[in-house]
């Protein structure tokens, strides 16, 4: 099945959240991506844990024969990341600890999480995935 994939920074979230959730019961899953910017000077992750886990997300939900949607939302630069009072740190559906996050979006909640040192798990990806 093909993987509807939308992008959100930290400033367009809202907005994108909103369609993300008036879409999600056409989906089989919901999942939410929270990932670290690309440097600009070498467009890659700031965030090592980022880079470790992106590509086998992607691979697991790309392989899914159902039909997931993703929103990757983008934290912001290291120092946005890293203060206390980062908009998804202090949110009360998200309390964000780490990046990259990922997360199940079931019902308007949060069903399940892998953080930062899990989310590269494939074990994890794929019960994750399949909501168990």
């Amino acid at each position: 099945m093909p993987m509807k994939v939308v992008d959100a920074t930290v400033s367009t979230f809202d907005e994108v959240f909103e369609k993300f959730k008036s879409e999600a019961d056409n989906h089989k899953a919901n999942l939410i991506l929270f990932l670290a910017d690309n440097e600009p000077s070498t467009n890659l992750s700031w965030c090592p844990d980022c880079v470790r886990a992106e590509p086998v997300i992607y691979k697991k939900l790309e392989a899914s024969p159902d039909d997931v949607a993703l929103l990757r939302a983008y934290v912001g630069d290291r120092p946005t990341w890293r203060n206390p009072v980062h908009p998804w740190r202090t949110d009360s559906s998200f309390k964000l600890r780490g990046v990259p996050t990922l997360i199940r979006w079931e019902d308007g909640a949060v069903k399940a999480r892998l953080e930062d040192h899990e989310a590269h798990i494939q074990a994890k990806i794929e019960a994750l995935l399949s909501g168990n």
